[in-house]
């Protein structure tokens, strides 16, 4: 295996695990929510997302007569999605292009490079691995719910302390929810065409740059 290769999966490795963990951190701009009003209903039309084009977009009017505490924890699944999204994007992208971990996953010696991209991929691993990814999940999340405050605080204090202003603040969690609504929207699109017709990747194909997914699986 090429050792470049391998330097740049644990590079993009890396930067995807302390992506997932910042997925259970709260956005802080949440915490703002809450404390403009405890008990008061209010509107939402000035909140950090909503901004051009959609402005404020609740066609199914779920917020509708709402207090802030309701806004904040809708928010929060908002931002946590949106996080899971983008990491769910990227390793689409990573194993739909060949990156694999090196060596076997089990004791019966089946390699990782055995495993396919996408849903495939969930009927090759065995019933005890996924339970033990569901596993590590919820006790990532319970972990997070005790330390949820001291997180908040801790990361509102690593973005003073970068010389932030609360504008720039804004700014970051506004791309930050683009960003994971934009990839809510691509890893649905591509489970969605991998169901349809097991090309996830139809805009290359539109565009005449096909990608061979998951060819010799």
């Amino acid at each position: 295996i090429n050792p470049t290769f391998i330097m740049s999966l644990k590079i993009a490795t890396i930067a995807a695990a302390l992506t997932g963990a910042a997925a259970f951190a709260p956005s802080n701009g949440m915490k703002n929510v809450a404390k403009s009003s405890s008990a008061l209903k209010m509107g939402f039309e000035k909140e950090i997302g909503a901004q051009p084009p959609l402005g404020f977009w609740d066609p199914l009017k779920i917020l509708e007569g709402e207090s802030a505490e309701r806004f904040a924890e809708l928010r929060e699944y908002e931002v946590k999605h949106g996080r899971v999204a983008q990491l769910a994007v990227l390793g689409h992208i990573l194993t739909t292009a060949g990156a694999r971990w090196p060596g076997t996953y089990d004791l019966a010696g089946h390699t990782w490079s055995s495993v396919p991209t996408g849903l495939k991929a969930f009927s090759t691993l065995p019933a005890g691995g996924l339970a033990q990814i569901f596993l590590f999940i919820g006790v990532m999340e319970m972990g997070y719910s005790v330390r949820k405050d001291e997180i908040a605080a801790n990361c509102e204090e690593r973005m003073t302390k970068a010389g932030w202003s609360d504008a720039k603040k804004d700014s970051k969690r506004a791309i930050e929810l683009n960003n994971g609504r934009a990839a809510m929207m691509g890893i649905w699109g591509l489970v969605t065409h991998e169901l349809i017709d097991g090309n996830p990747y139809v805009l290359n194909s539109l565009l005449g740059a096909p990608v061979d997914f998951n060819a010799g699986f």
